[in-house]
């Protein structure tokens, strides 16, 4: 069984070789806000435990063991946020750092529970999928919003980035996942949106916040 910094140590691996299947020692240090040489140390002893594949001066890659000893823990993380929020009544702001916490528990018997509890949801509350028990996962295909042009409509499906300080903001605007946008017009100086939806006639958002907003198309 790994250690909660172990854990922690794969669940960045694989956050951050989303894309790619390489990580370098500097960019795992940066995640974790710990210096290079612990996170070599630490390198080693999981390679020791044939969960990453590393050699000296070179970028590291999770085994096909890591990978799913990783992804599992990704899946007791997102179960609980779903959990926290469809059962609990949390706010999907408020859910991060009890999941961060309740992921490390050693009990596969409580996340079944939630998964069944919640009839095994496909998403977590900020639209992440969630590794089934095999620790496979199903990638959506969805696209920022920034990518689209005046006049689609499209609906919000998930989020390139779940700060509470994001969550914040949406909630601020009454944004959240399921609603339908129409893209009103685009600032061609700075690729600003003026958007569409709800109660709202006109809302400006800046392109940063519209390239975090990953939409479907609608019609």
């Amino acid at each position: 069984m790994a250690s909660q910094t172990e854990e922690n140590y794969l669940k960045a691996l694989y956050s951050l070789s989303v894309g790619k299947m390489e990580v370098n020692i500097s960019e795992l240090s940066a995640a974790l806000n710990v210096s290079n040489p612990t996170v070599n140390s630490m390198v080693k002893n999981l390679k020791s435990k044939g969960l990453v594949k590393y050699e000296k001066y070179k970028p590291i890659s999770l085994t096909e063991k890591g990978r799913k000893a990783a992804a599992l823990i990704v899946r007791k993380h997102r179960l609980t946020e779903m959990f926290l929020v469809e059962k609990m009544g949390f706010g999907w702001e408020e859910v991060h750092e009890i999941a961060e916490q309740l992921e490390h528990v050693n009990s596969s018997a409580l996340f079944e529970r939630m998964d069944e509890l919640m009839d095994h949801p496909l998403v977590d509350p900020h639209g992440s999928p969630i590794p089934d028990r095999q620790g496979n996962i199903s990638e959506s295909a969805y696209e920022p919003l920034s990518k689209f042009s005046s006049g689609r409509k499209v609906k919000l499906a998930a989020l390139g980035h779940s700060s509470t300080e994001f969550l914040k903001f949406l909630n601020s605007r009454e944004l959240s996942l399921g609603t339908e946008i129409e893209i009103k017009s685009i600032e061609t100086y700075d690729g600003s949106m003026v958007l569409s939806y709800q109660n709202h006639a006109s809302e400006t958002f800046t392109k940063a916040v519209c390239e975090s907003l990953l939409v479907e198309r609608v019609g």
